[in-house]
């Protein structure tokens, strides 16, 4: 399955909120034709309506794609509508927190080709990851597509077993408020040191988002750009010491934060 098939066969978006609209513009710019993609949300966004897409009008029988980004408590009034479009040659495409491929089995059909994804927040900007995990239906040639498709808004990586999805809710899918609290932290003891609130602020956003970057692009492990800045006896060795501390540094407190977001996403599924 290529773009010239969804294209061909269309492409239905149900729910295009943030993370929807970043997908389908990365489509559109990708050369989706915009008059494939069909939208079914109840508050579109002038963006949306102005896209050249279908918004809210009869969906196609037998689309290439159904991709189902709606928040999950919407997601018992919404999929009823694609129970229709199951057991056939539709790939149905989740990147719904919380939602298990047996939650849309249930409702599809137990013969439905499924794909699950976990995109995370940066993804509106082109800098997401996400992983994807598909059910026995789900050929090499869908996860392909999928891999294509959400490849609009950053990374992706695959999962061996849909177990995994909750370890990666609560490494990069909550991931992005802790990063985006160290910012906050690391700007109030800014200035604590005697920096404006601003100053302190913009200095914490660059070095995070700068280190984030060179972790990106350098080609070395984190351990080794770490050790690259650190002279013995210097400033950041004196500033480490405390971080990296094993008892009641960033390590054990990390490792608490990541077990804490995991177990939440396993009692979410759970019900």
């Amino acid at each position: 399955m290529n773009m010239d098939d969804i294209a061909a066969r269309g492409l239905v978006l149900l729910g295009c909120g943030k993370m929807g609209s970043a997908m389908l513009k990365g489509w559109l710019a990708g050369g989706l034709p915009p008059g494939s993609v069909h939208v079914r949300d109840p508050y579109p966004s002038d963006w949306l309506r102005g896209a050249g897409v279908h918004i809210n009008d009869d969906l196609p029988k037998a689309p290439a794609i159904v991709l189902i980004a709606v928040k999950p408590q919407m997601m018992e009034e919404a999929l009823p509508v694609l129970v229709p479009m199951g057991n056939g040659e539709t790939l149905f495409l989740s990147v719904a927190a919380g939602t298990p491929i047996a939650t849309y089995e249930q409702v599809l059909g137990a013969q439905t080709p499924i794909i699950r994804a976990m995109p995370n927040t940066p993804a509106a900007v082109g800098h997401g990851i996400t992983a994807i995990i598909g059910n026995a239906q789900a050929s090499a040639a869908h996860l392909d597509a999928a891999d294509s498709l959400l490849r609009a808004v950053g990374q992706v990586v695959r999962l061996e077993a849909e177990s995994q999805m909750d370890a990666v809710t609560g490494v990069s899918g909550s991931g992005p408020a802790y990063v985006f609290h160290m910012i906050e932290c690391l700007a109030r003891a800014g200035e604590a040191q005697g920096l404006a609130p601003d100053l302190a602020l913009d200095l914490a956003r660059a070095t995070v988002a700068g280190a984030g970057a060179l972790a990106m692009e350098s080609g070395e492990s984190p351990e080794q750009l770490r050790i690259n800045v650190t002279s013995p006896g210097g400033t950041t060795q004196a500033g480490l010491d405390l971080l990296m501390d094993e008892a009641s540094g960033l390590p054990p407190l990390m490792e608490r934060t990541v077990a804490a977001a995991t177990n939440r996403a396993k009692e979410l599924a759970n019900g």
